[in-house]
């Protein structure tokens, strides 16, 4: 997901360490053919160690299905996930990388059909009435909308890749709620979060639909959100695009276990 530039005339850049912890997991998934899907949730933006080659679709070398992929004996890994994108442009752009011959999908998405940048926006720029009116407007759009474009697309996946494994992940709290912390008011963390729990709600609703499996990273991040002191994302930052996401420490320690934990159980299950 994007943030527009304007946020960066109300809050300086706010810098946040990408602690490098090995992670022992075992290579145990030979013979996967794994295909990472999504967002900037997914591509890696906020963690650093951009491919070149990757362009503004912001693909770390620190982002979880990097991660994953190295430290488990894959078949092919191909990683298409990128910032920005939608339920839309994963349907036009990233579906070539699946076949017939995918048996691990990951991803996220939903958020940006949202409007997560542009609640993001409001919310840093005025007051606590105005972003939970647009908190309330987006959180409508995800009731409402979101549902089918999120059917459509698990759809189209499950016809590219028939006999692939899908993990579904989901979007973590942005704030542990405090008594003092600088920045937005409670008020308005308060919104954003009840805004990701909708927003959640929703994408696990759509992939219990597809027969997807469901990956929630709220309880991986749980302690380690802004204002908790141990921040696994990134404030307002510079360039303005990594702000509100997991810094390399977020997806090595949160969307990494998630997903370890999701696709073992998915391919041990796969007939």
């Amino acid at each position: 997901m994007r943030l527009s530039r304007p946020c960066m005339a109300v809050f300086g850049a706010v810098t946040f360490a990408a602690g490098m912890i090995t992670w022992s997991g075992s290579a145990s998934a030979a013979g996967t053919n794994y295909v990472a899907l999504g967002d900037s949730y997914s591509s890696g933006t906020g963690a650093g160690d951009y491919d070149p080659a990757s362009g503004s679709c912001n693909r770390s070398a620190n982002a979880y299905p990097k991660l994953w992929a190295a430290a488990h004996a894959t078949s092919s890994f191909q990683f298409v996930a990128c910032s920005g994108a939608t339920t839309a442009t994963v349907a036009s752009g990233q579906l070539g990388a699946l076949s017939s011959a995918t048996t691990l999908v990951s991803m996220t998405v939903g958020g940006n059909d949202a409007g997560f940048s542009d609640v993001m926006e409001t919310c840093v720029l005025h007051s606590a009435s105005t972003c939970q009116s647009a908190v309330a407007s987006a959180e409508s759009f995800m009731r409402n909308t979101l549902p089918g474009r999120l059917d459509s697309l698990y759809g189209k996946i499950r016809a590219k890749a028939p006999g692939a494994r899908v993990v579904v992940l989901g979007y973590p709290h942005l704030y542990k709620i405090v008594s003092v912390c600088v920045g937005l008011s409670n008020a308005k963390r308060t919104a954003l979060n009840d805004a990701a729990d909708v927003l959640d709600g929703t994408v696990k609703a759509a992939a219990g639909r597809a027969g997807f499996t469901w990956s929630d990273v709220r309880d991986e991040f749980a302690g380690h959100e802004l204002c908790s002191g141990d921040d696994w994302l990134h404030a307002v930052t510079i360039p303005i695009g990594s702000s509100y996401h997991p810094t390399a420490k977020g997806h090595r320690l949160g969307y990494l276990p998630a997903l370890t934990g999701s696709a073992s159980a998915a391919l041990q299950n796969q007939t």
